[in-house]
């Protein structure tokens, strides 16, 4: 409890910074300035604080090295209330501000579809963290993704579901929303090559409070692993807790949500076992422990997926514009497609036309309170 009180203590003060504004202290005019549309509240203003954090030690080191273009780097803020509506919204305010040369959007798949023909229609660079694998693929040009999408993640929940664990009994979980649905269908087809057809296929609505006909459907399936796609780490926390005092004991390997910090907190030993794949871990790569050990000095938090994602995204849209020498979003945009073989926090960021980075996930475990990194996978394809 005591986290969660620092935490959401950190997001009050963030609403303070950005009141009346939706962003920091008075901008200098002559600074370059970038966009995070961010869940500052709602639901998931939790997860915004950390993506707030990670953004702004990307931005903080960028402008100690000297800025962008010999201007300093600057962040504009806008709240998008945990909402699709909001998020639309936050991008409309950005967009026009003729001083944003680039934003970085949501990690939720369904406010970045919501938010897509708003990007579209502005044609300024955008990072994403929605990991939805349609995102990138209906003729958006200013997207780019610095997570890997979801065609890999369900590889990797099937392969070690399969032939780690030997399990042919499957429960797949998710929410009804586009991250969870496209999970879902990518996990199914994954499954197939296995040759398994799950026992049952069940969606959920967000920020449920009650998972009790849920959990009571995969115990009546017989099923002996849930695969999941949850997209609110306080979901997980409350399905978890819910799972276990309905005596399932059904190995469960989840999508990152699992190993979220709020999810492990809220959780607690009913998230021991479990396991997880996840772009983001701090032992996973020198990188990611060099970023952690930064994170943990600057915030006193543990890191996850939601500051390491934007972290990262905060550091390709500066490379982006320092080898295009310039804030044109076309120049920006070929040198973004450009970056090949750049080792960043979530992993080696190898760029395709459609603007995926990134192919590959970790397989983790939580237990006693910690995520305990397994292994990575990374695909080529």
């Amino acid at each position: 409890m005591r986290h969660r009180r620092a935490v959401l203590a950190c997001s009050a003060a963030v609403l303070v910074v950005g009141a009346g504004l939706g962003v920091g202290p008075a901008l200098a005019q002559d600074a370059l300035r970038i966009g995070l549309v961010n869940e500052a509240t709602g639901p998931n203003a939790e997860a915004g604080v950390f993506t707030h954090n990670g953004a702004k030690l990307a931005l903080d080191e960028i402008n100690a090295a000297g800025g962008l273009l010999g201007r300093k780097v600057e962040l504009k803020l806008e709240d998008n209330q945990s909402t699709n509506p909001g998020t639309v919204l936050a991008f409309s305010k950005l967009f026009g501000d003729k001083s944003v040369v680039a934003v970085i959007g949501p990690i939720r798949s369904t406010q970045v579809q919501a938010a897509s023909p708003t990007i579209m229609k502005a044609g300024i660079p955008t990072m994403i963290g929605g990991s939805d694998p349609s995102l990138t693929k209906v003729n958006n040009r200013w997207v780019f993704r610095a997570r890997p999408n979801d065609s890999y993640s369900s590889r990797v929940i099937a392969d070690f579901g399969v032939n780690t664990l030997k399990k042919q009994k499957w429960a797949i979980l998710h929410s009804t929303d586009a991250f969870g649905a496209g999970g879902k269908a990518a996990l199914e087809a994954a499954l197939k090559t296995y040759g398994v057809t799950p026992v049952l296929v069940q969606g959920y609505t967000n920020n449920s409070q009650d998972f009790t006909p849920v959990v009571l459907a995969i115990k009546k399936s017989g099923a002996d692993v849930i695969g999941s796609y949850m997209t609110n780490s306080p979901d997980v926390g409350i399905f978890a807790k819910q799972l276990r005092q309905l005596g399932v004991s059904a190995e469960w390997i989840g999508s990152s949500s699992v190993a979220s910090v709020t999810a492990v907190q809220l959780a607690g030993p009913a998230l021991d076992g479990v396991h997880g794949v996840t772009d983001f871990n701090p032992d996973s790569s020198p990188e990611a422990k060099a970023y952690s050990a930064k994170y943990r000095a600057a915030y006193k938090l543990e890191p996850d997926v939601y500051s390491s994602w934007a972290y990262d995204a905060m550091r390709v849209l500066a490379m982006g514009i320092a080898n295009a020498k310039s804030t044109d979003p076309e120049a920006v945009r070929k040198a973004i497609i450009a970056i090949k073989g750049w080792k960043g926090v979530e992993g080696t960021y190898n760029f395709d036309d459609n603007g995926d980075g990134l192919r590959g996930y970790n397989v983790i475990q939580v237990g006693g309170g910690k995520v305990a990194f397994i292994k990575h996978i990374d695909f080529k394809d």
